[in-house]
């Protein structure tokens, strides 16, 4: 969310235009064998996944200015960061980041598929349904 939020700021005042495209820098993070995961700082900002996976793939600050075009990574590369990377990271991996039997089967139902989209349209992506541990707890109103 830094690059979204506070990307023009950090541009602007506290880094300059050479240094602030190199916050958040997850293409080097990959390139160097390494997983990453992604958050949104609530109550900093407010919870959005959508802007979360918008931001990690497209870098796009809130004037409209891609900061750090070399940075963006692919939405599957976002998903992981979102789902299959932190529950490694809390060591929660046998019980979550994936639909897998066995697994709590939290997942969510968007209005498109993040993953053929075109990527400047991902935060127009709506939460349609959302499942916790295999029960249905929130459907959106028509």
């Amino acid at each position: 969310m830094h690059t979204y939020y506070w990307g023009d700021w950090y541009r602007s005042s506290v880094l300059g235009p050479e240094r602030a495209p190199n916050i958040s820098p997850t293409m080097w993070v990959r390139d160097a064998g390494m997983i990453f995961t992604t958050h949104h700082d609530a109550p900093v900002a407010n919870p959005d996944s959508i802007r979360v996976l918008a931001a990690t793939v497209n870098r796009t600050t809130r004037t409209g200015y891609v900061l750090g075009p070399d940075q963006r990574v692919d939405p599957l590369t976002a998903l992981k960061a979102m789902t299959l990377w932190p529950a490694y990271q809390y060591f929660e991996e046998k019980s979550k980041g994936s639909i897998t039997p066995g697994k709590l089967a939290d997942f969510v139902v968007l209005s498109g598929n993040p993953m053929t989209v075109p990527r400047e349209s991902l935060g127009e992506l709506k939460v349609l349904r959302t499942v916790k541990e295999g029960k249905t707890i929130y459907t959106r109103p028509d």
